[in-house]
């Protein structure tokens, strides 16, 4: 196979040499030889770059420099923008990424130019160059890594349920167990799930429901857990977090029966019931 090879742009004295030797009338081929360059990348210099005065270096550069910075994509998160601003507030309260995408979301959900993705304000913290504000900004955030490390990491995704929305988006008034209403949800199953009881814990004051079910399917998790969360008057039924198990498949139903947002915690245990 051909090795492919890397494209360099025209250098401020290449494009001088050019200048010179197309004073003084010199063809493309030769000027291509002197510069070790493709004659097409000479001609295509001297068409792009040319003023109607002619061919010189310095207007050169500034016409290519031009159309390189117009052809390049907004920056998502501007550095000198509000939603940065945001941004750097939040992950002083220590926010996550993740809670703040969710949040900005909700604060502009008709303007998507304020809203961010985690990943695109983690690529912003470590695209920031070394220094202090570069580490003040790592060390706002939960793990602290100096360097950013891969989403998957290897994990497999199969399985997970469709639609889901992560746990690491609640709002922290959930994380900090202020506000009455949220509940966490699990199944203790028999033998064979050939039964299955549904269990409800309210987060602030550690209330228990339980709900009674056929089996472990999702069909009963849908009826046994609408039952029971529709049995609570509406201001204690703000969210329902649950896991990632196919029991929950049908948890856009059971949001829509009941009026509860629904949160999906990782497979982790050590982030149930927390």
């Amino acid at each position: 196979m051909r090795e492919r090879t890397q494209y360099q742009q025209l250098q401020p004295e290449e494009r001088l040499i050019i200048a010179s030797l197309h004073l003084q009338g010199s063809g493309i081929r030769a000027m291509a030889q002197i510069l070790g360059r493709s004659p097409a990348t000479v001609s295509r210099e001297l068409t792009r770059n040319s003023s109607p005065a002619g061919y010189a270096s310095v207007p050169a550069e500034a016409l290519s420099a031009a159309r390189r910075s117009a052809g390049r994509r907004p920056t998502k998160l501007c550095l000198q923008g509000v939603c940065w601003r945001i941004v750097l507030t939040l992950l002083e309260w220590k926010w996550s990424p993740q809670q703040i995408s969710g949040t900005l979301k909700r604060m502009y959900p008709t303007d998507p130019t304020q809203q961010v993705s985690h990943e695109t304000i983690y690529t912003a913290i470590y695209a920031q160059p070394r220094g202090e504000l570069r580490r003040q900004l790592i060390a706002c955030l939960r793990h602290g890594h100096n360097t950013r490390m891969p989403r998957t990491r290897g994990t497999d995704r199969r399985g997970q349920i469709a639609d889901m929305v992560s746990i690491h988006v609640r709002p922290p008034e959930i994380e900090d167990r202020v506000l009455p209403g949220h509940w966490e949800g699990d199944f203790i199953k028999g033998a064979g799930n050939q039964s299955a009881v549904g269990v409800l814990v309210e987060r602030t004051s550690r209330l228990v429901l339980l709900g009674k079910m056929g089996d472990a399917t999702a069909a009963s998790a849908l009826a046994g857990f609408s039952a029971k969360l529709n049995s609570i008057v509406a201001p204690l039924r703000q969210s329902f977090t649950y896991d990632q198990g196919k029991e929950m498949s049908r948890h856009k139903e059971l949001a829509a029966a009941t009026g509860v947002n629904g949160l999906c915690r990782s497979k982790t245990r050590d982030e149930k019931m927390r």
